[in-house]
């Protein structure tokens, strides 16, 4: 297997075979035997998200472990057809596919489980369903409001009142459940490597115009004041909704949480699996699939230690209004602390990974 480029030395790559019908690519750093550190990433990311942290985690003493997700990068075994079955995508799938890593590692409990974006609530619902083997969680950028519950929903109105708006706009959570996403996203007009520099860009602090508040409630009026890359032109793509925010050449020499050759680590791995994959995940969502399958859960807190971080310019804390507030007043019993870190945006562990670092390493060995 060739070598990603820009893996800090000290990290390892491997396949791990028959993860829950997976063969699993796992990059690891530091000695086996030592407390176990599951790194989850999220959209449209990598284990390689992690490459940042996973040194100076591992020189702490810990062994760190972080997959390509089902749907993602180098783990195979999934489908992406469009009309496959959901049912391995959906929250307790996700969850099962860690239980069963950690089993071929020979790997009995985590100190903890870490998940950015929609990595993050994988992570919680490791803790909520088995928390005697994950033993923390931490839950990045992407709050966890706790399960549902069983009270009859009334039915959301919210995106017929954003196609009223003028001009119309789009939850971009339904439009990564559309058949169309992957291949309009796949194969852009500008190029995958532009499109996901512009991407990043977008939500990174690096644009001025993350500067995120707290919403009041769901309605069209308070979620038309997030970026468009969350809120989109009701008639755009994602990569036409990105493309007027492409950095300059000066910016993009500038960016050194994000450099051209690491970037180009993303843009080859999505070019030859597509983006489905990771769609699959927002299908499960949009379409009621995790909502379904958590009621189970109705009414448990996650009761082991819990910690927060996101980037201080991360709008991800406040797209669905109410949920941070939720996840510190009810989703978990021993919250221990939410840290938004200056210099942020959403990819808070390659943006600012020294604050990352310090907070994890603190809050992992108990001493947070």
């Amino acid at each position: 297997m060739d070598r990603l480029n820009g893996l800090p030395d000290g990290i390892r790559a491997r396949i791990v075979p028959g993860v829950n019908g997976l063969d699993m690519h796992v990059l690891e750093a530091g000695e086996p035997g030592r407390p176990v550190l599951l790194l989850l990433h999220g959209f449209p990311e990598l284990a390689y998200s992690w490459r940042r942290v996973m040194p100076a985690l591992a020189a702490a003493g810990f062994h760190v472990v972080a997959p390509d997700q089902r749907g993602y990068g180098r783990t195979t075994g999934w489908d992406a057809a469009y009309d496959t079955d959901l049912a391995p995508f959906r929250m307790p799938g996700l969850v099962r596919d860690q239980l069963a890593l950690l089993h071929a590692l020979g790997i009995a409990h985590v100190q903890a489980v870490i998940g950015h974006d929609f990595g993050s609530p994988v992570a919680a619902c490791c803790a909520l369903i088995r928390p005697d083997i994950f033993r923390r969680v931490v839950m990045m950028s992407s709050p966890f409001a706790g399960p549902p519950g069983w009270a009859p929903v009334p039915r959301d109105t919210v995106h017929e009142e954003l196609a009223a708006l003028d001009p119309p706009r789009k939850h971009y959570q339904w439009y990564y459940s559309t058949p169309a996403a992957d291949a309009e996203m796949r194969d852009p007009p500008q190029g995958l490597h532009a499109f996901l520099r512009a991407y990043y860009h977008h939500k990174s602090a690096d644009w001025p115009g993350n500067t995120p508040f707290e919403l009041t409630a769901w309605t069209a009026a308070e979620l038309a004041k997030l970026p468009t890359y969350y809120v989109m032109r009701a008639g755009e793509t994602m990569p036409q909704t990105v493309a007027p925010h492409m950095p300059t050449p000066a910016q993009v020499a500038a960016c050194r949480w994000l450099p051209e050759d690491e970037l180009a680590v993303y843009a080859a791995e999505y070019a030859r699996t597509g983006f489905q994959g990771g769609l699959h995940w927002y299908r499960c969502q949009t379409g009621g699939g995790n909502a379904q399958e958590l009621r189970l859960f109705s009414g448990r807190r996650i009761e082991v230690p819990s910690l927060f971080l996101a980037g201080a310019a991360d709008w991800g804390i406040h797209q669905f209004p109410g949920a941070l507030r939720r996840m510190r007043t009810e989703a978990c019993a021993d919250m221990r602390g939410v840290h938004l870190i200056p210099g942020a945006g959403h990819w808070v562990q390659q943006e600012q990974p020294e604050p990352v670092i310090a907070a994890l390493l603190d809050f992992c060995r108990g001493t947070g």
